[in-house]
């Protein structure tokens, strides 16, 4: 009975990955308000590109100021309407009265978002005892304080708009431990099951929650954490291909007024995803093989 329930359930995770038909295209028949935080760059930039293009109205939060001056410049050349609303705002998304706030500010000048999209993430790959505690705390702070904070504040207002959706993103390291991102992969398993249950606690309001989980992303953050991952990480990582922010960002607003829970970019990731659940002594003995090679040049 046990050997039919795991391959029904193989089954069942397969469809619901890789079916089309269960993807939905964006309706934008009347014009929709998206909130994104880590909007000034990287994935979160290529979002909020995406979804101006599609007559969205847009606000996008960061910490630069100057970073969000320059994102607005190229948002700007990418309306569809002299109706869009593009704004910006400065915001340490670690303090939660300032994005409280700030929120609030932003609900006033644009409107309650149909679609809240926390893109905000970190990483600085070591060794384990090479991660001070420095480290960790902004890890911490950013990854899970920004996007528990962001949810917070935003909730109440999402609450009086259904069929809202609300997405987190965390990585497919949220779900596959890597070696060397101890302290990030922490706070990307965390946010998979923090986003779990609030998909539950938010069904009753019409409030779709979900979580995205890109694979290696040609970033400017993924550029910074180049210059401190291990050499068992690069082994790892060696053979698999970066994919393109604007890629990531298709793939999310495909999937923005579906049911799907997980949206996870490229087959690599849907692969990934399947392996560690039905053949996790392949994979660890996969991965341990690697960094033993690695090892042993040392």
């Amino acid at each position: 009975m046990d050997y039919f329930v795991y391959c029904f359930t193989f089954c069942l995770e397969t469809y619901h990955l890789f079916n089309p038909k269960i993807q939905k295209t964006l309706e934008t028949s009347t014009l929709k308000t998206a909130f994104i935080t880590g909007g000034s760059m990287g994935i979160g930039l290529a979002i909020a590109k995406e979804l101006t293009e599609k007559n969205c109205n847009i606000a996008i939060f960061a910490r630069t100021l100057s970073k969000l001056e320059e994102a607005k410049q190229l948002l700007e050349k990418h309306r569809k309407s002299s109706d869009q609303i593009i704004e910006i705002f400065s915001v340490d998304l670690s303090d939660f009265a300032a994005v409280k706030s700030t929120y609030e500010t932003a609900v006033q000048k644009v409107d309650i978002p149909d679609y809240m999209i926390n893109c905000v993430g970190i990483a600085q790959p070591d060794h384990f005892e090479n991660i001070t505690p420095e480290i960790f705390d902004k890890t911490i702070k950013t990854n899970l304080y920004g996007t528990w904070n962001s949810c917070y504040a935003i909730v109440p207002f999402m609450k009086q708009k259904p069929k809202s959706v609300l997405i987190n993103t965390s990585s497919i390291a949220g779900f596959m431990p890597v070696f060397g991102y101890t302290d990030y992969c922490m706070t990307k398993f965390g946010l998979i099951g923090f986003t779990e249950s609030l998909r539950f606690e938010l069904k009753k309001y019409n409030i779709n929650v979900k979580v995205l989980c890109p694979p290696d992303t040609d970033t400017p953050g993924y550029e910074a954490e180049n210059l401190h991952k291990p050499e068992e990480t690069n082994a790892i990582a060696g053979s698999v291909k970066l994919v393109k922010p604007e890629y990531v960002a298709r793939e999310a607003i495909k999937n923005l007024d579906n049911n799907k829970f997980m949206i996870i970019p490229g087959m690599d990731g849907k692969f990934t995803l399947l392996a560690r659940r039905f053949i996790p002594g392949v994979v660890t003995f996969y991965m341990n093989q690697v960094i033993k090679k690695v090892q042993s040049k040392k």
